[in-house]
């Protein structure tokens, strides 16, 4: 991931739609953390 810590991350996307918005992609970003539990560090909508 360019600018973020050193780690293991994913990236999962799907599309999705809503009221105001037809057509988007829902981006889920988790890490996976020291103690071995995968974290959501982000979430974004386009």
């Amino acid at each position: 991931m360019p600018g973020a810590p050193d780690g293991e991350y994913a990236v999962v996307r799907f599309r999705a739609s809503f009221e105001n918005k037809a057509s988007s992609v829902e981006s889920v970003t988790p890490v996976l953390d020291r103690d071995g539990i995968w974290r959501v560090t982000g979430y974004y909508i386009r």
